[in-house]
């Protein structure tokens, strides 16, 4: 081969490989090293919202656009205050971190940005052929999601797909200081759906109705959802809407992990790094990033060993009961909820818990589809 094109390819200039570029240019055991982000977009609009719950400070600090301690979890039956401390519950939203992303990166001699779209990667002549002419690297960081995934019926898949506004109020309407995780009082019908609010302040707020569910809906039934909660539930009778967010996010035991070879890693979504239970990425990202980064530094294959297999299994448990008793989320929810604390349940989440502290938590979840869902996906 001759001297490659770059060193690093970065196929996809999103979350994982935005976090990815930033890792790799603090880092002096990559300096020099000629790296390009190839997206088909300048990745400059506000598109998302990002939350995630940490403890302390960290880099991600200067981003941080509202952050709250205190949530609340609620049924037609209950309401539980969450408090979440030693934690705190972060938002992020997109156009910052494109912004400050980029700002940083461009700065970077051995870094650059290229617009374009990468259709394929070859593994043997280390070659991606894009739209517009062919890339060669060392190695290749490839955030698409294999089109396998959605062909291969053996692996379960849920997507959680919502739609959000972001909406200001006439009266003051909310309180900034405390979020609400999950709402079930206003549900789609035999389907895990909520509602999820984050407070801007007491007039505005980005309300998201969320679901859990193996089909995708209609436009019109996420609006219809919206319109409803913020009338019936809120009570808010007059109010203007600044923003609208869509999303669709994989929540699947597939095994995009298997993919990667000596001169192929996939990460984000394409990587599997979406937490499966939950579909929560950007803390995920960040952890995984700091292992793929020590495995090069450590002469190992990037893509080495970044699943935890122990929680995998336990996720893919989770998505079959909701695959095949989708009217149950609130249930499991619910028990999930009120049956621990909010420090177990947010490390179990991070994947920090002992076997002994899982087993805890499985037993509060306890209900009979999960011990049939246990010899499915074991045997």
């Amino acid at each position: 081969m001759l001297a490659p094109d770059y060193f690093y390819v970065i196929v996809g200039g999103g979350l994982a490989g935005l976090q990815l570029a930033l890792k790799l240019s603090d880092d002096l055991f990559f300096e020099g090293k000629q790296i390009a982000i190839i997206d088909p977009s300048s990745k400059s609009e506000n598109d998302k919202t990002w939350c995630f719950w940490e403890k302390g400070t960290s880099q991600w600090d200067s981003l941080i656009y509202r952050e709250w301690s205190k949530g609340t979890f609620i049924t037609s039956n209950l309401k539980k205050q969450l408090d979440l401390s030693p934690y705190s519950y972060k938002m992020i939203r997109a156009g910052d971190f494109y912004k400050y992303a980029h700002n940083k990166l461009e700065k970077k001699d051995n870094i650059h940005f290229v617009t374009d779209e990468i259709l394929d990667i070859d593994p043997v002549t280390q070659t991606a052929t894009s739209k517009k002419r062919k890339y060669t690297a060392t190695h290749f960081f490839d955030s698409r999601v294999s089109s396998e995934y959605l062909e291969n019926e053996k692996y379960t898949k849920i997507f959680q797909h919502f739609k959000g506004w972001l909406i200001e109020t006439e009266e003051p309407s909310f309180n900034p200081d405390m979020f609400t995780m999950m709402d079930y009082r206003l549900k789609y019908k035999d389907s895990t759906s909520f509602t999820y609010v984050l407070p801007i302040s007491k007039n505005q707020a980005l309300i998201e109705y969320t679901f859990f569910t193996p089909y995708i809906t209609e436009e019109s039934i996420y609006d219809e959802m919206l319109k409803s909660y913020i009338s019936n539930i809120l009570k808010i009778e007059n109010f203007k809407i600044l923003e609208t967010e869509t999303g669709i996010i994989p929540m699947t035991d597939f095994p995009f992990e298997k993919e990667n070879t000596q001169y192929i890693t996939k990460i984000g979504t394409g990587g599997g790094w979406v937490k499966p239970s939950t579909g929560y990425s950007f803390k995920t990202t960040e952890s995984k990033i700091n292992l793929l980064v020590e495995n090069i530094k450590s002469g190992r294959i990037p893509g080495q060993d970044l699943i935890n297999t122990r929680f995998k299994k336990y996720d893919a448990i989770f998505l079959d009961v909701l695959a095949n008793n989708n009217d149950q989320g609130e249930e499991i929810f619910t028990k999930f909820y009120t049956k621990n604390t909010e420090v177990e349940l947010l490390r179990y989440l991070d994947e920090e818990t002992s076997l002994k502290e899982d087993l805890k938590i499985m037993l509060s979840l306890y209900h009979f589809e999960f011990i049939k869902s246990f010899f499915r996906k074991t045997f």
